[in-house]
C-alpha cells in the first residue's frame, strides 16, 4: 500500500518548534499556534509533520517530563481539529543529531543510549497511539555510511519494542547519508508491512541550499539560478530511482520527510524546482512533507513567498 491509502500524502514541516531551536516557553508557546494548523488545512494538506528533541520529553537523568507529553498532546489536538494526521518525528536522541553542532555522540556504538532511545519510542508511542492519524518516524537523517549496521539493529530492535504497544501504527525509517534515496537499499527489508522507508530530498544542494552557512564544501558565495541548476525533466526520477526500485522490491511504500529550497533563492526559482520534484513525486505516488512551514531558511508562509504562495500550495 501507498501512504496515501492510509491518509498521509501531502504535508509540510512544523520544523524549529520542538527541536532546532531554544526550548525556550516563548518558543514553544507561540512559534505555532491552532492557527496556523488551520492555515495549513486551508492549504488542502492532509498532514503535518512534527520534529521533536528527546530533552522535550526527558531530563538528563532520564526522568520524564509531563509537559512536554502535554505539549504534543495539544499539537495533535490542533491537528485533529483541523482534519490533519502528524508524522511525528524524533529529530535528535541522547547520543546522536545529524547537527554536530549539537554535540550528541556515541549513540550507535552505547548501549545505555540504544537504551534510553527505545524507552522513549515505547513511552511515546504508548501516549500517542493512534494508528489512523499518527505515524512514527524513528530517528532523523542517519549521517555517516558507517552507522548502517548498527542502525539496521537498532531500528529493527525498537520495532520490536514498539509494536506490542502500537500494532497498527506507521513507522518510518531512514537510511544514511540524511536520508539519502539511493541509501535505502542498504536498508534491512521492513519489519512488517506498516514500516515505510523514508527519505529527504534537497537534490541539487547547490542549488536549494545556496549561500547555506552549515554546509562547509559549497562556497557561500555562489548563486545559481533554476536555468544553471541541470535539472531537467528527468533529473527526479533518477534522483529517485534506486529508492523506487527498493521499495518496489520489499513491497513497501516511500515517503519524502524533507524537501524545499533555502530562502536565498528567488520566490519563482523556487517554484520551479518545487514544480519538478511535484511531477516526479505524483508520477510515482510518493508522499511527502515540503520543508518547511516557517522560518528555518525555508519558510513557505513567510512574507517573502507572498507573491507566489498560492502558486507553490497548489503545487504540495
Amino acid at each position: 500500500m501507498k501512504m496515501k491509502d492510509y491518509g498521509f500524502y501531502r504535508g509540510v514541516d512544523l520544523g524549529g518548534w520542538f527541536s532546532q531551536c531554544d526550548y525556550s516557553e516563548d518558543r514553544m508557546n507561540n512559534f505555532i499556534k491552532e492557527k496556523d494548523f488551520e492555515i495549513i488545512s486551508g492549504w488542502g494538506l492532509d498532514h503535518v509533520r512534527i520534529p521533536v528533541d528527546y530533552n522535550i520529553f526527558e531530563e538528563e537523568d532520564g526522568k520524564w517530563k509531563a509537559d512536554g507529553f502535554r505539549r504534543i498532546e495539544k499539537a495533535l489536538e490542533c491537528a485533529g481539529k483541523n482534519r490533519l494526521k502528524v508524522v511525528l518525528d524524533l529529530h535528535k536522541t541522547a547520543g546522536f543529531s545529524f547537527d554536530a553542532g549539537e554535540k550528541e555522540e556515541g549513540f550507535f556504538v552505547s548501549q545505555s543510549c540504544q537504551e534510553r532511545f527505545y524507552r522513549l519510542w515505547i513511552e511515546l508511542a504508548k501516549h500517542f497511539t493512534d494508528a489512523k492519524n499518527v505515524a512514527f518516524e524513528l530517528l532523523n537523517e542517519v549521517t555517516d555510511e558507517s552507522f548502517i549496521d548498527a542502525w539496521n539493529r537498532i531500528s529493527a530492535e525498537c520495532i520490536r519494542h514498539i509494536r506490542p504497544v502500537a500494532p497498527e501504527s506507521l513507522i518510518l525509517v531512514g537510511s544514511y547519508h540524511n536520508n539519502a534515496p539511493d541509501a535505502l537499499k542498504d536498508l534491512n527489508a521492513p519489519a512488517d508491512s506498516k514500516v515505510i522507508f523514508n527519505f529527504h530530498c534537497y537534490d541539487p544542494v547547490s542549488f536549494t541550499h545556496q549561500g547555506a552557512y552549515w554546509v562547509p564544501w559549497l562556497d557561500r558565495n555562489e548563486r545559481i539560478s533554476f536555468e544553471n541548476a541541470d535539472v531537467d525533466d528527468d533529473f527526479f526520477e533518477k534522483t529517485f530511482a534506486s529508492a523506487i526500485e527498493t521499495a518496489a522490491k520489499h513491497n513497501t511504500a516511500l515517503y519524502c520527510g524533507e524537501y524545499g529550497v533555502i530562502d536565498i533563492v528567488s520566490p519563482e526559482d523556487t517554484v520551479k524546482w518545487y514544480k519538478k520534484i511535484h511531477d516526479t513525486f505524483e508520477k510515482n505516488e510518493i508522499a511527502r512533507a515540503a520543508w518547511n512551514y516557517r522560518q528555518m531558511d525555508f519558510g513557505l508562509i513567510d512574507e517573502r513567498m507572498d507573491s507566489v504562495r498560492e502558486q507553490l500550495i497548489s503545487l504540495l
